[in-house]
């Protein structure tokens, strides 16, 4: 692979969620250790699920990965980062100041914000610590979805600059206090991002269009950022000759190789390396140490699972969802889980369903990675789109905050107050806003929302919470009544949460965990929703039918111990782009009606061996 040649100390993976960043730095991270590296593999990513790949329990500290001599990985855990950074700042004062003051201080750093600057925080020392880069011969990042990925990177110089001029109004006094006497790391941490004897980045894409323009906008954004050493790793490429055996491997390989022809222009010129798709899922160390390799044997296809074909046979299809959220006549419905696993198509066909039967609709997003109106590529009746765009609505509450607050500032105080609108933090704030406006039209019609990824969903709702307890603390003891964005999230008759992701290991445990996170905010999953399911449909060639097997145990899993209620959607030859295409996903009778014969033959042992009997 042309992107571990040579590697330097520091390597990045970064792309579109879903694309296999995880995997393809652990298989990076196990192969640099087996020839002899010292290797330290670290997640900064809020859904990190490093330890669920190793089969080992990582967490917040540095943990060697025994069956890997010379491995040694950490996660990033953003909650505990942002207690321990909370501690930090309020422990001193704790006991001195009056217990009120106190209070104030800790409801100021318990927002998002305080969350991913205490995660950058220890980022940042990573990147600056000596004793590390004496201790390991590489450091390997296997950083969060795009956007976050790139506001992590953008902290250090956003930050450094906004402490050289100065906090402003003292708004951002709490999530910056424990910045303050660290400027020279987040210098130096600056300098080894963009100097590339130390740092590669490495785009991590898929054979997919939407991917490969995500890559393109993430290499012109770093590269201005001054990390210009780039590698492009284009992942879990259908093998060609797959395309020679069914109608679907032939329409997934024709759409593959069609959009790799047209990459953009600013991706060609990058060194580059395929991985082919495997027919396991990648966990565990012997599937990691295939991941890197082209010829796999196949005994590493032998399958043992045993699950039954019956949660597949009897799934509802999406459409049987969709009557369950026509029935209430309005409410919100938001689609949640993993980058990567469709939930910008599926809330466009949940919208454009809702929209054919006549209902009003007003389509979503808060991800700034989706593309709703390419999805949709037309216009139907009763269905409006937008989209919260994190720049656009930062820019309007800057100059709404500077209209109504500093019309009657003079000029000193106007200064201060534009100098506090530049803090990241403003960003949170917009955004938040905006989240708040668009969920009030849910008591009139249908606000379906395709929310950011798994971890930009967790600190929107963390940013959601701590607004709903101010606003309770503002209204404790007043007769007033009053309703706040998280307790209409929690209303399961305002708000349906339906939860997507893919019939495989990894995906149903983040998918898993969210859950947890979403009942620890007192909000109720209505459905889950399988997507892209191979073993719904009938597939001749052998790597679809291992991975169709491979499937079943995660369809169970969904079906008896996850989801109240759930729906499989099937992997289609013709992607689901446009209107009709979208209605027929929802509308139609697109589910996992009747498991195909040779699925029931091939869940009951070997699937190699079955193939070979046949």
């Amino acid at each position: 692979m042309k992107f571990l040649d040579q590697p330097p100390h520091y390597l990045f993976f970064t792309g579109k969620g879903g694309v296999g960043k995880t995997s393809v730095a652990c298989a990076a991270s196990v192969q640099l250790a087996d020839a002899g590296r010292r290797v330290l593999l670290v997640s900064t990513d809020p859904a990190s699920n490093i330890g669920q790949v190793f089969g080992v329990e990582i967490g917040n500290s540095m943990v060697a990965i025994d069956s890997v001599p010379g491995l040694t990985a950490l996660e990033i855990d953003p909650m505990a980062a942002a207690h321990a950074y909370r501690e930090r700042i309020v422990g001193p004062v704790r006991g001195v100041l009056p217990e009120a003051v106190v209070k104030g201080i800790e409801e100021q750093l318990s927002g998002a914000c305080t969350t991913e600057i205490a995660a950058f925080d220890e980022f940042t020392e990573l990147l600056t610590d000596a004793e590390l880069a004496v201790d390991y011969d590489h450091i390997v990042f296997d950083t969060a979805p795009t956007g976050h990925t790139i506001r992590l990177l953008q902290l250090p110089g956003a930050w450094s600059g906004f402490l050289e001029e100065g906090k402003g109004d003292a708004s951002c006094l709490g999530p910056l206090a424990g910045l303050e006497k660290q400027r020279t790391q987040y210098k130096a941490a600056v300098d080894a991002l963009s100097d590339p004897a130390l740092t590669r980045l490495i785009l991590v894409a898929r054979g997919q269009a939407a991917t490969l323009r995500e890559a393109a906008r993430t290499h012109a954004e770093l590269s201005a950022l001054g990390l210009r050493q780039q590698y492009l790793v284009i992942n879990g490429v259908l093998p060609i000759e797959e395309g020679n055996t069914d109608r679907l491997a032939r329409a997934i390989g024709d759409r593959e190789q069609a959009a790799l022809a047209a990459i953009p222009s600013t991706l060609e010129a990058l060194p580059r390396d395929e991985i082919s798709l495997k027919p396991f899922n990648l966990v565990g160390l012997p599937a990691l140490r295939l991941l890197l390799v082209s010829d796999v044997p196949a005994s590493a296809s032998r399958s043992a699972t045993t699950a039954s074909e019956r949660s597949c046979a009897t799934a509802p299809s999406l459409a049987t969802l969709v009557d369950g959220i026509a029935a209430d006549g309005h409410g919100l419905v938001m689609l949640m889980g993993k980058g990567g696993v469709g939930k910008t198509t599926l809330a466009a066909a949940v919208a454009v369903e809702l929209a054919r039967r006549g209902l009003p609709v007003h389509l979503t997003t808060s991800d700034p990675a989706a593309h709703l109106t390419e999805t949709l590529a037309g216009s139907l009746d009763h269905l409006t789109v937008s989209r919260i765009d994190p720049h656009a609505v930062t820019e309007r509450y800057r100059q709404q905050v500077l209209e109504t607050r500093g019309a009657t500032l003079d000029a000193q105080g106007r200064a201060l107050l534009e100098e506090d609108l530049r803090s990241p933090c403003t960003e949170e704030i917009a955004v938040f806003q905006a989240f708040s406006r668009i969920i009030r039209e849910a008591a009139k019609k249908y606000v379906v929302m395709d929310t950011a990824p798994t971890g930009h969903t967790l600190l929107l709702l963390d940013a959601t919470g701590a607004y709903h307890r101010e606003i309770t603390r503002q209204m404790s003891g007043r007769n007033f009544h009053f309703t706040t964005p998280l307790m209409q999230l929690q209303d399961s008759k305002q708000t349906k949460v339906m939860i997507v992701t893919l019939a495989e290991t990894t995906p149903v445990l983040e998918a898993a965990n969210l859950q947890t996170d979403l009942r620890r905010a007192g909000i109720e999953p209505w459905a889950w929703i399988i997507n892209n399911s191979v073993a719904a449909v009938h597939v001749s060639s052998p790597l679809l039918r291992q991975r169709a097997t491979n499937e079943l145990a995660q369809i169970d899993a969904v079906a008896t111990r996850h989801a109240r209620r759930y729906a499989v959607v099937p992997l289609l030859e013709d992607e689901p782009v446009g209107v009709n295409r979208l209605q027929t996903l929802a509308g139609g009778n697109q589910g996992c009606e009747k498991a195909p014969a040779w699925l029931k033959r091939d869940a009951q042992g070997s699937t190699i061996e079955t193939l070979q009997r046949e």
